[in-house]
């Protein structure tokens, strides 16, 4: 993921009011119930009988990149503790799934009322007509940006946007909110951001 990708989830995790769960066990524990729900869903108004134990297991399985086989010794204890890569997966898979609804409560606030204020290191030149007014250099920004940012950011991570589409918002609003203060200076006055190093954004 990029800058602005990786920033929107870690904003998105730090909505939730409740820690993860801690342990491996309790880590898939969630998972297999998350399967379950889905299957439930899945099955609301047709005949289909309830998946197996051994198939939810199954499906965790190809979530977190290991066997269905695995995913019972995880649940039974038989492993007590993932390392390495599959520690990894399986605590990104309970992030994604962590508090949906408080998680859905953070964005709706936010793309409806509350913005979003984005915190970045990154290189920004200018440019209006004639020319260049200004050479690019580094600079460190923290600016507020209104609901209608965040909900546009929002919008087109779940369309499936690329990082370019994601930074090309975040572009605009810091030109418009930061540089131009709203409309009230530097009219024509249009920002490049660039060389990111690093970029922080909260609800």
């Amino acid at each position: 993921m990029g800058h602005i990708e990786d920033a929107l989830a870690r904003a998105e995790r730090d909505t939730a009011t409740r820690p993860l769960p801690a342990t491996t066990y309790s880590q898939v524990k969630h998972l297999l119930k998350q399967a379950e729900m889905a299957d439930r869903r899945a099955r609301r108004g047709t005949d289909l009988k309830p998946a197996s134990k051994t198939e939810l297991a199954r499906r965790v399985g190809q979530q977190i990149g290991v066997s269905g086989r695995t995913v019972e010794r995880y649940r039974d204890k038989k492993i007590a503790h993932a390392t390495g890569e599959h520690a990894t997966r399986i605590k990104a898979a309970v992030e994604q799934t962590w508090q949906p609804k408080v998680k859905e409560a953070a964005r709706t606030k936010a793309a409806e009322r509350g913005g979003i204020t984005i915190e970045t290191r990154a290189r920004f030149g200018f440019t209006a007509a004639p020319g260049s007014t200004d050479d690019s250099r580094v600079r460190l920004i923290t600016q507020h940006l209104p609901a209608t940012y965040a909900e546009r950011l929002f919008t087109a991570r779940e369309a499936g946007a690329p990082e370019d589409d994601l930074k090309t918002i975040v572009a605009e609003g810091l030109q418009e909110q930061y540089f131009k203060d709203n409309g009230r200076r530097a009219q024509g006055l249009r920002v490049d951001f660039t060389d990111i190093d690093y970029l922080d954004l909260g609800y």
